[in-house]
């Protein structure tokens, strides 16, 4: 009997299947979790030491004319920080000169003495000591003490790693299904012919060939080999020459199988990791050309469908390559003059196809005369082509997106706003974090990432600029406005831009 080495490969190809897709996620989470515990540290730290510069600068006076009333004036203003739980401020001799603690289990008294510039972490709190300098001279120092939450943080974090690592071990099992419809099926096919041969003694069977890859190879190694074992008894010598050759042959698609094989592993781990939303519609486009592979306006309408998520997919790669640019600082912009119009009509050309294929009306308003800015053309056109792309996927088909831009003598606005899904308050800000989504679900259908709106704000602040997000609340639509310094171009300038 061998039914065991069917079962045996059935299984083991669900094993690497899961182990490598838990292996490379596995790899990934202990890598963000590393980083957004650095990042969190250092931003905490970086806005307590700015937080206490400010507050320095704010009491030199009261430092120098000795006033310490002030002080404490300035200090109570912390109470609009719930996460500051204590401060204070010493003279240039090490004196405690004024302090301030928040009523409650998290108050408690100041250090004795000032310590050097710097931070501390201690557990869920983190003090900042900053020297307080005017014109070259130390007047004193600022203390500050916070609440630190990176452990409520990590649990965020890991919670959404661990959907996503539920996730991605749920479609690699179905991935795994399908592979071993095409891989173990035919070989099992092999199994089954062997064993009616071998209580048969019956070489006149064969195995049906149903992929022309390497499995197929190697059932057509398998059929020749049993022609040849029966042609055994007429010409036994011709039988033995053709039998080593086929048998060298078969070693050949093994060591084929094999390499393709782990080839196929590779690149599982990768398909789990960055490119899973879009592959499902391009299986199904698949199916249809093989089931209606005659049908010309099914095909045609098919094709269609795979470039669009071809497309997709490219998008995607573009944009975490970009983020991936801007967040190592080697992304450099070509700045020149540039026309605002000429920018928003390309930023409209690149987005108007998924406007379109979502049944959105789209109205534009642009100034009447020329208005510059100093900008990459092609990193801004990106801007206003992402916050498009983004208004069409959180809008429901047949939705309404306008887009206008204005300039006063200062500087210029773009503003895009739909009547979608919306943002809740508490979402405006975070909006525009890496990997951010409103709706996850919409998101997911069209196979996005959430670093659209990133890829924008930062782009935006590249060009000494901001983007801000308005929303009166779900359901009642978004709006996003791209500010930016304008540029004072003089005639002839103009004549050349």
């Amino acid at each position: 009997m061998i039914r065991g080495p069917a079962r045996s490969v059935r299984s083991r190809l669900m094993l690497v299947v899961l182990a490598t897709t838990l292996a490379a996620l596995g790899v990934v989470a202990i890598a963000l979790v590393v980083y957004e515990s650095r990042t969190y540290e250092r931003s905490t730290a970086a806005g307590l030491m700015t937080q206490a510069q400010v507050l320095g600068r704010a009491t030199a006076a009261a430092l120098v004319f000795d006033d310490p009333d002030a002080a404490r004036d300035n200090l109570a203003a912390l109470k609009l920080q719930p996460q500051i739980r204590a401060a204070a401020i010493y003279t240039a001799t090490g004196r405690l000169f004024a302090s301030y603690g928040r009523s409650g289990a998290f108050g408690g008294a100041s250090p004795g003495q000032p310590q050097a510039d710097g931070y501390a972490i201690d557990g869920d709190e983190i003090t900042v000591f900053r020297r307080i300098i005017e014109d070259q001279e130390a007047l004193g120092t600022v203390y500050l003490r916070a609440a630190y939450a990176l452990d409520a943080r990590l649990a965020d974090y890991l919670g959404i790693l661990g959907f996503v690592l539920v996730a991605s071990l749920a479609f690699a099992l179905l991935l795994s299904a399908g592979l071993q419809r095409t891989i173990t099926r035919p070989i099992i096919a092999v199994t089954d012919v062997a064993r009616q041969v071998i209580g048969r003694r019956d070489f006149s069977l064969r195995v049906a060939k149903t992929t022309q890859d390497e499995v197929g190879v190697l059932v057509d190694a398998f059929n020749a080999m049993l022609a040849e074992v029966g042609r055994r008894a007429d010409a036994l010598e011709a039988s033995n020459a053709t039998l080593s050759r086929e048998t060298a042959e078969r070693r050949e698609a093994e060591e084929a199988l094999r390499v393709a094989d782990r080839r196929k592993d590779e690149f599982l781990a990768m398909l789990a990791h960055e490119l899973r939303n879009p592959l499902a519609p391009l299986r199904n486009a698949l199916e249809i050309l093989k089931r209606r592979g005659a049908d010309a306006a099914v095909a045609k309408e098919t094709r269609e469908m795979m470039e669009r998520q071809l497309r997709q997919l490219v998008r995607l790669v573009d944009d975490l390559l970009d983020v991936s640019r801007i967040t190592t600082g080697k992304l450099a912009l070509r700045a020149e003059v540039t026309e605002i119009r000429d920018v928003v009509r390309s930023g409209v050309d690149t987005a108007q196809p998924l406007i379109d294929a979502r049944g959105h009306t789209l109205t534009i308003s642009l100034p009447a005369e020329p208005v510059y800015v100093m900008a990459d053309f092609a990193r801004l056109s990106q801007v206003i082509s992402n916050l498009l792309n983004n208004a069409a996927n959180y809008t429901e088909p047949g939705g309404r997106i306008a887009l206008a831009a204005s300039a006063d003598d200062s500087q210029v606005m773009v503003s895009v706003a739909d009547n979608g899904i919306g943002i809740e308050a508490d979402m405006l800000g975070p909006v525009f974090g890496l990997f951010a989504q409103a709706d996850d679900s919409l998101e997911r259908t069209h196979g996005g990432l959430g670093v659209g709106l990133t890829l924008a704000r930062h782009l935006a602040e590249l060009h000494h600029g901001s983007i801000e997000a308005r929303s009166e609340g779900i359901g009642k639509g978004s709006e996003f406005i791209v500010r930016m310094p304008r540029a004072h171009v003089s005639q002839d300038a103009r004549a050349t831009a």
